[in-house]
């Protein structure tokens, strides 16, 4: 029971320092400061984040550093279409629907195609940066290395989370069903 209590109570405790749905305010964010804070403002990005480390989690061993490496650098890529004024469809709706949709990837596992998780994966790390890029206004150098050291490190904390979870068979499948329902949760709204 302590072995599925210590990662549970990160969680929680983690989520509830999230703003109630959205990390993506639409207002102006700059440096350092600002992009470390930034994933753990909004329960989405904190969720998304989290599920991409239980995915990885999910995946034979000398494969589970894809998906995180994949969606920091489609992250960043997505940032810096954002900050050029680039504008990608439903950034919004598809960042809540991330959240549902991960989840459902954790639930599967690996009867999921990894090519096809890291696919999904790529396309919603885009809307996430794009997000990311649009509010960013200064100390942009500052503001990058932040959300993408912070988001590096929640895919860790999904990850170490995720291996425990691992060991019980129902373990994360019961992750994925509670972060999809927490993702229709915030898209009810």
């Amino acid at each position: 029971m302590r072995k599925i209590f210590l990662p549970a109570a990160g969680f929680l405790a983690a989520a509830t320092l999230a703003g109630p749905a959205s990390a993506h305010t639409g207002g102006a964010v700059s440096g350092l400061t600002a992009g470390l804070a930034h994933p753990f403002l909004g329960l989405d990005h904190l969720l998304v984040m989290l599920a991409v480390g239980l995915w990885a989690a999910a995946q034979p061993a000398v494969r589970a550093w894809r998906g995180p490496a994949l969606f920091l650098a489609l992250l960043a890529v997505g940032g810096l279409t954002g900050l050029a004024g680039g504008a990608l469809p439903f950034v919004e709706p598809g960042i809540l629907a991330s959240v549902v949709v991960l989840g459902a990837m954790v639930f599967a596992a690996r009867r999921l195609p990894a090519g096809l998780g890291l696919a999904v994966l790529g396309g919603f790390a885009l809307l996430h940066g794009q997000a990311h890029g649009a509010e960013a206004v200064g100390g942009l150098g500052g503001y990058f290395v932040g959300f993408l050291a912070a988001s590096a490190g929640l895919h860790l904390g999904g990850f170490a989370a995720g291996q425990m979870l691992a060991r019980w068979r129902y373990g994360l499948p019961a992750a994925g069903l509670g972060l999809g329902l927490a993702g229709l949760a915030l898209v009810a709204g």
